[in-house]
């Protein structure tokens, strides 16, 4: 008999919003047989959580698990409302856990953490970074089920340094940091060295106006592209050959995985679950946070020792290769029993 999941998260379709996990997790877990029902798309935060509490309610004798999207800022407290309504029910729930600052959270509401995270059937850590986190403030319950991709959609790609066009995948929100990929553009165009950069993805709270301000200010030709699809940004990769991250909080994004793939060299802020995901030197490089100058530093050892950039992307490919979902889902099916 098919096993049946209500999916909480933010399954916004609009273009403040990147794909999130709901969807793509989702379209995975029903390819794989499973009877999904999702909350909730409402774009309006109160009426999103009352969507997300009313399909509990709704479908309290139809499932058999509650998946829900977990993050550490405001969303935080959907996944504290919603797993109290399931506790209620009766209804076993999976809190996913994808904010990068989540061990702060656990530290500064300890007692609401406890509400959410102590009485889950099972909690799920995309990262061993978070897995670490949470074991460190004595949770037991907890599962390593990394973020997931499709191998077979990321064609691995040698890239030459010729010139250095800059790619940058993600929200323009200021705990990603966005400002600071123009800062290490324009200080490459300092340098004289031949550059472009590209950035990618909507813009969630509103601070796109200002990082494009500061691409004028500092006198730097920049492509905003908006959100793209999977589709889309893959194709953009092919003319592009550096990855840059410049988060402030990170836990084991998506995008990055996807860069690995694409044969991108990866070169990231050591936040979060990076240094969890990135093995510095070998199959990518970290940086410290918000340092223009080393960013430029390790952009200047990538071009001038290609041949050691090609080594680190193809041990960066083949470590995600593990992340691929003919691996992943058997873990999935091994908690959702």
């Amino acid at each position: 008999m098919k096993k049946r999941l209500l999916y909480i998260g933010n399954k916004l379709g609009h273009k403040s919003a990147n794909i999130s996990s709901i969807n793509y997790l989702g379209q995975l877990f029903e390819n794989e047989d499973y009877y999904l029902f999702y909350a909730s798309s409402k774009a309006n935060k109160f009426f999103r959580l009352i969507d997300m509490l009313w399909a509990c309610f709704k479908h309290r004798h139809d499932v058999d698990y509650v998946l829900i999207d977990t993050y550490s800022t405001q969303n935080f407290y959907y996944a504290l409302f919603v797993s109290q309504l399931c506790m209620f029910l009766k209804l076993k729930y999976i809190p996913i856990l994808h904010g990068g600052n989540l061990p702060d959270r656990l530290k500064n509401t300890p007692k609401l953490s406890k509400l959410i995270f102590n009485n889950a059937y099972k909690n799920v850590a995309p990262s061993k970074y978070l897995k670490i986190g949470f074991e460190k403030f004595g949770y037991e319950n907890i599962t390593h089920i990394p973020n997931t991709i499709e191998i077979k959609n990321y064609q691995f790609e040698n890239r030459d340094f010729e010139h250095v066009n800059l790619l940058w995948v993600r929200s323009f929100s200021n705990i990603y940091n966005p400002e600071l990929a123009i800062k290490i553009f324009a200080s490459l165009n300092r340098e004289g060295i031949s550059s472009t950069l590209c950035m990618v993805g909507p813009d969630a709270e509103g601070s796109l106006n200002e990082v494009q301000k500061l691409a004028d200010d500092l006198n730097v030709d920049v492509k905003f592209t908006g959100k793209l699809s999977k589709v889309e940004w893959i194709k953009l990769s092919k003319d592009y050959n550096i990855f840059i991250n410049t988060t402030n909080f990170d836990n084991m994004p998506v995008s990055i995985i996807e860069a690995m793939a694409l044969g991108l060299p990866i070169i990231s802020t050591n936040v979060g679950g990076m240094p969890f995901m990135i093995e510095n030197g070998v199959d990518g490089i970290l940086v410290e946070p918000n340092s223009e100058e080393n960013f430029v530093k390790a952009i200047k050892c990538v071009i001038n020792d290609p041949d050691n950039a090609l080594k680190m992307t193809c041990r960066a490919r083949e470590k995600v290769e593990k992340f691929d979902w003919s691996h992943v889902k058997k873990q999935w099916k091994s908690i959702l029993t």
